[in-house]
């Protein structure tokens, strides 16, 4: 699709090779609900092998997407699936790979990705929450559209990175961790 005439670009990803990651129902469903729309955009990224990553790092290459080879830090939001608990140091990886802050925290969707994930293993989001800055507890296709629209309404004013946290808090299955403090026993 069309870069310059998207308003909102998604990058889905699934932190594992392609190989794993393509078969993924879930990001096959939410690729075409998206590009389906004229006015958004979306492109996939993977985890590579560890020989490439090692020539990446080498390099300075950022992760990038697989259809436009677009560095995956251009993207508005970056959709990660987490189906399992293994790939949460994948996950993390993939973050750093695309060369932005780890933490959600040092992160401002003004100019870098808003982290979402979702999946299996996203229903106890608490061991990636320091990483992630909003989590879909359900099915992504269910809120994809009401995700976007809070985003894009955000991206057009000048309210702070809180503002666009709480609207999205405000949408049914959605959970920001930032606005909770968890208690442990």
């Amino acid at each position: 699709k069309d870069w310059a005439g998207a308003r909102l670009k998604v990058c889905l990803a699934f932190p594992d090779v392609y190989e794993i990651g393509t078969p993924n129902l879930g990001l096959a469903i939410l690729y075409d609900l998206i590009n389906r729309r004229d006015d958004m955009l979306a492109e996939r990224a993977f985890v590579p092998w560890s020989d490439m990553e090692t020539a990446m790092r080498e390099t300075g290459m950022p992760l990038f997407t697989l259809e436009s080879k677009r560095p995956v830090s251009e993207f508005d939001l970056v959709g990660l699936s987490i189906p399992y608990e293994q790939l949460y140091s994948n996950a993390v990886n993939f973050i750093d790979l695309a060369g932005v802050p780890l933490l959600a925290a040092e992160r401002d969707p003004r100019t870098m990705p808003l982290f979402i994930a979702g999946g299996h293993s996203t229903y106890n989001p608490e061991p990636m929450a320091d990483f992630i800055d909003a989590f879909v507890v359900g099915e992504g296709e269910e809120v994809i559209f009401d995700i976007l629209k809070v985003l894009g309404e955000w991206k057009a004013s000048d309210a702070p990175k809180i503002e666009l946290l709480r609207k999205l808090a405000g949408i049914w299955g959605v959970y920001v961790p930032a606005l909770y403090r968890p208690e442990y026993n």
